[in-house]
């Protein structure tokens, strides 16, 4: 029991409390990973139009109903427990930081009833910059590609503990167009462990996620059904796993994704990597992907596959370094089912050889296998840049129109080296 002598002291600390600005109140600081030789974006210009400031999280949902096309929601610096489910429905509207930090403004569903953070629906050229989103049972952005939705792009923002996709895109029915034009760079996913399964008498971080449905496992970065013309370009993707090793890929492109590139990402310690499609595959689509092109990608400690191609058409995986010399299910870059008119070319793997199971016509060229940790400037880190020369690597091939730069956007020499740097 409170003594009634504490009660105007409480009273008045409550009175105080409610007045704090928001970053007073704020959980413990972020300290994301981050290293100086990861990759980044420009900075968005600065907004135009209508602008409405926002400081609370009442704030935030009334700005998402009053913002108007072209407008732009400006956050200040703080921690934003969401209540519920948040939504962005109107066309070329901005969320984003007023300060550009990323690190300071956090969107937050620890306390959520809903299990999906951020949704984009209905609408065409939204833009998220400059935040970070975290805890969340199931999705953090939600593209509600199934309503129409276009042109979305997610720059610069910080992704963690999300435990089923950091960016998902769901199936598309027929006669609505598909999610065409969208862009997710310069951005940092990253959970803090494995995900943990629910099962009897344990709380898992995903309720739907047990033992008897997919073992822990469910769980991936960027995730996307149709995606048409998508650039998935200058990630971090950083410790993306399932309970027993088996999580879906970093980047997960299937179900009639066409003309996307996935390019100057880094991907350390994720179960899986790049996938370019997978074993399962519906009757009414004939490949997962046409004309994709995976380049210019570090991937250190993928066990399940650096790089998959499944079903692909007309695809491209080139200038890739690959470093996972002791994996387990030696899968660097796996090439499995249909793979006609597929590129593989000028990738350097650390590590076993590539897994060939398809029949398909595959043009191999300019690849080159063996271990090279020592040549990294540190493997352990995924810092797979060359410390200098390396024999059979250094200006070993020929530079290829589809890949002129390297990982570090500098245009490549003539002949050039083998792998993203």
């Amino acid at each position: 029991m409170i003594p009634m002598r504490a009660l105007p002291h409480i009273a008045a600390l409550l009175l105080v409390t409610a007045v704090l600005p928001i970053w007073i109140l704020a959980a413990e600081p972020l300290r994301p990973p981050d290293e100086s030789w990861f990759p980044g974006v420009p900075p968005l210009p600065k907004p135009r139009g209508q602008i409405i400031d926002v400081s609370d999280v009442e704030g935030l949902f009334r700005a998402a109903e009053q913002v108007k096309p072209g407008g732009t929601i400006r956050l200040a610096d703080g921690h934003y427990r969401m209540p519920r489910f948040f939504e962005l429905h109107t066309d070329n509207v901005t969320l984003r930081s007023a300060s550009g930090n990323r690190e300071r403004v956090v969107i937050d569903g620890a306390t959520s009833r809903h299990g999906e953070l951020i949704g984009i629906t209905a609408c065409s050229g939204v833009t998220i910059a400059d935040l970070t989103i975290q805890n969340i049972k199931y999705n953090g952005f939600k593209i509600n590609s199934d309503s129409g939705v276009q042109r979305v792009t997610i720059h610069n923002c910080i992704v963690h503990n999300i435990w089923q996709r950091g960016v998902k895109g769901v199936r598309v029915p027929p006669g609505v167009r598909p999610p065409t034009d969208c862009r997710v760079q310069g951005c940092l996913f990253y959970n803090d462990r494995a995900k943990q399964c629910s099962s009897a008498g344990a709380k898992g971080d995903d309720p739907t996620d047990t033992p008897e449905t997919f073992g822990g496992n469910y769980i991936g970065g960027i995730d996307v059904m149709y995606a048409q013309g998508w650039t998935i370009s200058d990630n971090v993707f950083i410790g993306i796993k399932g309970r027993t090793g088996e999580a879906r890929g970093a980047v997960f492109l299937w179900h009639d994704s066409r003309d996307c590139r996935v390019e100057r990402n880094i991907i350390i310690d994720c179960d899986s990597g790049i996938c370019l499609g997978n074993s399962h595959k519906k009757a009414e689509t004939k490949q997962h992907c046409w004309n994709c092109v995976v380049a210019n990608n570090f991937i250190t400690r993928a066990p399940e596959n650096g790089i998959l191609a499944d079903y692909t058409q007309d695809c491209a995986i080139v200038h890739n370094t690959i470093h996972d010399p002791k994996s387990r299910l030696r899968r660097l870059i796996r090439l499995v089912h249909d793979n006609e008119g597929l590129l593989v070319a000028n990738n350097l793997l650390s590590g076993p050889a590539m897994r060939i199971e398809t029949d398909s016509d595959v043009r191999f060229h300019g690849n080159v296998t063996r271990p090279l940790g020592a040549s990294f400037v540190d493997e352990r880190t995924g810092n797979l840049y060359l410390k200098g020369a390396a024999a059979g690597v250094t200006g070993a091939v020929g530079r290829l129109s589809i890949a002129e730069n390297n990982i570090g956007r500098r245009p490549r020499a003539n002949p050039t080296n083998v792998g993203a740097d």
